[in-house]
């Protein structure tokens, strides 16, 4: 006879592997169907939405000289709301020049650099609102998942990541974000981790930040090193992140506690 440890050991296992099953297209959820009723208001509220006023000033900037020289966004890429239909769902990317891979905020800088204007820093209010202005024009698109080749590698890459247990409590983003979604931390239900709202309004933040500024929070509780804005590990992290949040909508700006 199995002992009642073991019994309720077996049962978790059970549990812990049904609920990861449950993460396939039909079940997967956006993190604003884990909202109270009044941040999801906020949100699909634009006039509510605080993470619009980054968007406006994200228009301001791409109709704006970097640095008061070279061209600005617009000069090059038009309109906005044409051009830039549908970047959020491209990213990240391997950039043809570098053969590295960028995501949004990257490609900014990239595009700053060809003008010899010097880059905005890591989750300066600036580069993260120009980054949610471009994603913004997305609002409303499917993320698909891509079929590039290249990015295999990169994408096997962000899943090991995923999976990978880190820091002193021995934690990884799937422990969570797959095993025990829809359950509580701290009071909060966990979502199940798709970046669908990024860059998003958060109201302990009192501003607009980046998956990546979300990711490092995510680390520093679980008491490990976050990773550099802009690290490599952040960018497949990030790739893995899209492809598994295939078939849910972009919601840029997003709005969470």
């Amino acid at each position: 006879m199995r002992r009642p440890a073991a019994l309720a050991a077996a049962a978790l296992t059970m549990i812990i592997a049904a609920k990861a099953a449950e993460l396939n297209p039909k079940d997967k959820r956006s993190g604003l169907d884990f909202m109270a009723p009044e941040t999801r208001a906020m949100q699909e509220d634009d006039m509510s939405n605080p993470g619009m006023l980054s968007i406006g000033e994200g228009e301001r900037l791409w109709r704006m000289k970097p640095g008061g020289s070279g061209v600005a966004c617009a000069g090059c890429h038009g309109e906005a709301a044409n051009s830039m239909r549908g970047a959020a769902l491209r990213h990240p990317r391997v950039d043809a020049e570098t053969r590295t891979l960028t995501d949004l905020a990257g490609q900014i800088n990239l595009c700053r650099g060809k003008q010899a204007a010097p880059p905005l820093p890591r989750e300066s209010p600036e580069l993260v609102a120009l980054a949610a202005y471009v994603a913004h024009q997305s609002r409303g698109m499917v993320i698909t998942l891509r079929p590039d080749a290249e990015l295999s590698p990169w994408r096997a890459a962000g899943k090991r990541l995923y999976e990978r247990r880190l820091g002193q409590l021995g934690l990884s983003c799937a422990a969570c974000h797959d095993e025990r979604w829809g359950e509580r931390l701290g009071g909060s239900i966990i979502p199940q981790a798709h970046p669908t709202a990024y860059p998003l309004y958060r109201l302990e933040w009192q501003a607009l930040g980046s998956l990546q500024r979300r990711l490092r929070n995510c680390m520093i509780g679980m008491r490990a090193e976050p990773y550099a804005y802009g690290a490599p590990e952040f960018m497949v992290l990030e790739l893995y992140l899209m492809s598994r949040a295939s078939g849910l909508r972009i919601e840029t700006p997003g709005v969470r506690p």
